[in-house]
């Protein structure tokens, strides 16, 4: 029952990241908003709530899980209702920041909850369902708000998440048992003001560069900022004796071998989506809800797999180091097959078993990655866990947009004819001299996104082997440091028995 209600409160949190996407036009009639707010109406939210992520989960580690669920939970209910009666762009604006605000809180604390109440047999099948949520989410976001949008008015959009928050308060309330840290060390100021600021500058680089690109003053200046700013992070959390984060977490290969798994397997995920709602609208012709449609599959597939268990019993039986290996292996060959059948008219059968592939990948591996990075961490730091988790997942979705529309942005552009020298394809479109111009522009465009989807299965490839390579050896080495142990315990066991038998002999 506590899962269920983790998961619901979850998944409103997020189908907010992508529902409002598709309520664009009416927002833009009825608030006259104009493009730039549009853009803080729909960045607000994930801006603030990326930055605030590892302080959240600091926060719930150190002032109560539970009591920082319920405070999410309030805040997302209240900012959730703001929003829907908002009767200006920056009324909108604001309420978004505000359900930032709780969904950092609701996305650390669910996870810390989960690590909490189910032992190591059940964590790793409750940690799949957790993360199912986030693909579906993810997902339906655009099929939720298009349907609300048929039917109701664009503030029913946010209306709607007021009972799931009284729901969760009254559940969590009755159902969650309370955890905290024990030890009184002292709250890390300094470094929860850091690492949101420089998270939140990283963030909203990657929001920024595909408009304004990515070697303009601005996104490059920003980045500056960000890293500046997270480098005196690090610095600081290695000088106080009670760190928000314990750098010497670094120093354990399980947990650097998760991590670099999590960022790819999100580079993977988000890159990939970016690249085929592209494919699917310019390519094969479809429009914007068709497109939505037909990506699906891959979400479905994560869900379906995850529901039953499948993938938490393949991890189980075979290990974390090979979930890895094999997850991230069935997530770079449904890139590949994408890319190599995808192509063409008909090719959205191709695509089908390409969805369906890298849906089963990331059923594999994304559960038993945010499972290596919680176990690699204490018990009582899980919302910090949490937290890194979130970070990973936010950084690796803008390098995955980044990299890989860098890359088909540079193949398109070296292909496409000197005349046109256009670097979009609706550009390149409208400034084409004819239909055999404009079917050389589609090919071109079509030849940059198998590129840039090839480069992403190697690099998921690549990564994930890499991944699964540190965690088999932190295994070894942790079965290595216990032998010496046993041995130990074997010998002062052998003493007693003789110690005991002596006299009587």
């Amino acid at each position: 029952m506590i899962l269920g209600v983790i998961c619901l409160a979850q998944l409103v949190v997020l189908l907010d990241n992508t529902v409002l996407n598709v309520a664009i036009p009416s927002l833009t009639s009825e608030l006259h908003a104009s493009t730039a707010e549009v853009q803080w109406m729909i960045n607000a939210y994930s801006l603030v709530q990326a930055g605030l992520l590892l302080t959240a989960g600091s926060s719930a580690d150190r002032y109560g899980r539970k009591k920082m669920l319920m405070v999410g939970l309030a805040l997302f209910g209240v900012g959730s209702l703001v929003a829907g009666l908002a009767q200006s762009a920056g009324q909108l604006i604001a309420a978004r920041a505000g359900m930032g605000v709780g969904g950092a809180l609701l996305l650390t604390t669910t996870l810390a909850v989960v690590v909490q109440i189910f032992d190591e047999t059940e964590r790793v099948k409750a940690i799949g369902i957790w993360s199912t949520v986030a693909s579906l989410g993810f997902a339906a976001g655009p099929l939720f708000g298009g349907f609300v949008l048929d039917h109701f008015w664009w503030g029913a959009i946010f209306l709607i998440n007021i009972p799931v928050a009284l729901i969760g308060l009254v559940a969590v309330a009755r159902l969650v048992p309370e955890s905290r840290i024990v030890q009184g060390d002292r709250p890390d100021l300094l470094g929860a003001l850091l690492s949101t600021i420089g998270m939140t500058a990283v963030v909203f680089a990657i929001i920024s560069g595909p408009e304004h690109g990515w070697a303009s003053g601005r996104v490059l200046l920003t980045v500056f900022v960000g890293v500046a700013v997270l480098a005196g992070f690090v610095l600081w959390e290695l000088r106080i004796p009670y760190p928000m984060l314990d750098m010497h977490f670094f120093r354990n290969q399980k947990f650097v071998g998760a991590v670099a798994g999590a960022i790819l397997v999100a580079f993977g995920m988000t890159g990939s989506l970016y690249l085929l709602t592209q494919h699917l609208q310019f390519v094969l012709g479809y429009g914007p809800l068709e497109a939505g449609l037909r990506t699906a599959p891959m979400a479905l597939t994560v869900v379906a797999l995850n529901l039953t268990g499948v993938g938490a019993r393949l991890v189980q039986k075979f290990g974390t180091p090979a979930a890895i290996a094999a997850g991230m292996s069935f997530l770079a060959a449904g890139l590949a097959a994408i890319a190599v059948l995808g192509g063409g008219d008909g090719g959205y059968g191709g695509m089908l078993f390409g969805l369906i592939v890298m849906g089963a990948g990331v059923a594999l591996a994304m559960p038993a990655m945010a499972n290596a990075i919680m176990s690699a961490i204490p018990p009582e730091k899980a919302g910090v866990g949490a937290g890194v988790n979130g970070m990973l997942a936010e950084f690796g979705n803008g390098l995955g947009v980044a990299v890989l529309g860098a890359v088909l942005n540079a193949r398109f552009a070296a292909l496409v004819p000197a005349a046109v020298g256009a670097a979009s394809l609706p550009a390149a479109l409208a400034a084409a001299d004819g239909p055999t111009a404009r079917a050389e522009i589609k090919d071109a465009f079509a030849s940059g996104l198998e590129t840039s989807q090839l480069v992403g299965a190697v690099a998921v490839l690549a990564g994930g082997l890499l991944a699964a390579l540190l965690l088999r050896r932190a295994e070894r080495a942790e079965a290595v440091a216990a032998v010496p142990v046993q041995a130990v315990d074997q010998v002062e066991k052998a003493g007693n028995g003789a110690e005991s038998t002596g006299p009587a002999a």
